[in-house]
């Protein structure tokens, strides 16, 4: 059916955040028709023993379905007016309608009232006129020596040992069992001492022995522990270290560098420099961002709709860790509300921006940033597009564009200064 939006009689009251309640009163004659309509329908099609089918008579149909027609009739009325009343009111949800009172009786007009977030239209009337500071961008050798020993370890080379106490950074292969638990097996484990692979208190015991030799130790579960029901919990273990092993490092040279494609090690520290550069220039451009847009939403006040900060923070739940109780995950979701706000504030001020000042990424702009990307990876445009695409990234792709021209547009509207 198809309610014509001019015949219910529909008021519209502001909430807060965006909330929407609507009452709607759909006449009796609109409600008399389609449960009429309902109800012949079902004449043609249901069976009743000692009547032939399409000829039952309407109190027996009555008797027999009438609480059911009245449910269907109201559902569907319920849904057609609520669709209707949206129209007529160009208002644009972002949230399902909820239900709140609803009032129903034979002969009578249905009266309900109905409640929905809608689409958000901020203006920000201040985009600048601040003063930001940017970091400095400072890397020094240091920085430059902790990626050059971090290149050596991932080329480094185990070497077995077969005597000494083991230390952090030795890889050792112990066997653990488990001494109060009846039947209990050994388990043998593979890891790197001092990288917080295992509890303090194993690695611990685990430095007092050498290759080949065991002993039972009662290691107690830290108050960090992951799973909140083993903290400070005992447990009596032996332990045996079957081997341990340290990593020789290649030497700081020009062979090494070759060895990663480099002409010599002076080419490789510059070229560590240079990304650390590149990095810290990243970084130092997301705190000018993230600065400019603290002084956009404090001079700009709105808030965000409840149902999008609700929809966020079910994203972050669902990145969370698996398996955890429901009053641990809405203990997460209260703790972090704020910072979901915040970033649907964020989210809309940056499309209000780019709505009022025409920043929106253009297909010719995204056709580009393709083009760019296929020919640093050595690919085709299309081939680029399909895989956006089929990831679900090309909308992210646009919003990023988008974004990146909002704040360069903010940028202009106010100073920039370097620090240091």
């Amino acid at each position: 059916m198809t309610i014509d939006p001019a015949r219910l009689r529909v008021s519209v009251t502001e909430g807060e955040r965006w909330r929407r309640e609507l009452a709607i009163t759909v006449p009796a004659d609109i409600v008399g028709r389609e449960r009429a309509r309902i109800m012949g329908g079902l004449s043609g099609r249901v069976r009743i023993a000692g009547f032939r089918k399409g000829r039952i008579p309407a109190r027996v149909l009555e008797q027999r379905y009438g609480p059911a027609v009245e449910q269907e009739t109201l559902e569907k009325l319920l849904n057609e007016a609520t669709r209707a009343a949206i129209r007529s009111e160009q208002l644009r949800p972002i949230s399902d309608p909820e239900v709140g009172a609803v009032r129903s009786e034979p002969g009578e007009d249905l009266f309900f009232e109905i409640s929905f977030d809608v689409e958000p239209r901020i203006e920000i009337d201040r985009s600048g006129g601040f003063v930001v500071e940017r970091p400095a961008v400072a890397v020094g050798d240091a920085d430059i020596d902790a990626v050059l020993l971090r290149l050596r370890q991932q080329n480094g080379a185990w070497r077995p040992l077969e005597d000494g106490f083991p230390e952090a950074g030795n890889a050792v292969s112990v066997s653990i069992l488990q001494l109060e638990q009846e039947d209990a097996e050994a388990r043998e484990y593979e890891f790197i001492l001092g990288e917080g692979d295992a509890i303090p208190d194993v690695e611990r015991a685990i430095e007092q022995l050498e290759v080949g030799t065991a002993g039972n130790f009662v290691v107690r579960f830290p108050d960090d522990f992951p799973n909140e029901e083993r903290r400070g919990e005992e447990e009596h273990l032996r332990i045996r270290l079957v081997s341990r092993k340290v990593l020789d490092l290649p030497e700081l040279d020009d062979d090494f560098a070759a060895s990663l494609d480099f002409a010599n090690l002076d080419d490789l520290r510059d070229k560590v420099r240079a990304d650390l550069e590149q990095t810290a220039a990243g970084q130092a451009e997301q705190v000018v961002r993230a600065r400019l847009m603290e002084f956009v939403l404090e001079a700009n006040s709105f808030e965000a709709p409840d149902s999008m900060v609700d929809r966020y923070l079910e994203a972050v739940a669902a990145d969370g860790p698996e398996g955890a109780p429901p009053e641990k995950i809405e203990e997460m979701k209260a703790a972090v509300r704020p910072q979901a706000e915040n970033a649907v504030r964020t989210m809309l001020a940056v499309e209000s921006l780019a709505r009022a000042n025409d920043l929106a990424a253009t297909p010719l702009e995204v056709s580009e940033r393709i083009d760019e990307i296929a020919r640093r990876n050595g690919v085709k445009p299309e081939t680029v597009e399909a895989q956006l695409r089929r990831n679900g990234r090309m909308e992210s792709l646009e919003r990023e564009m988008t974004e990146g021209k909002v704040f360069e547009f903010l940028k202009q509207q106010s100073q920039i200064i370097q620090a240091g």
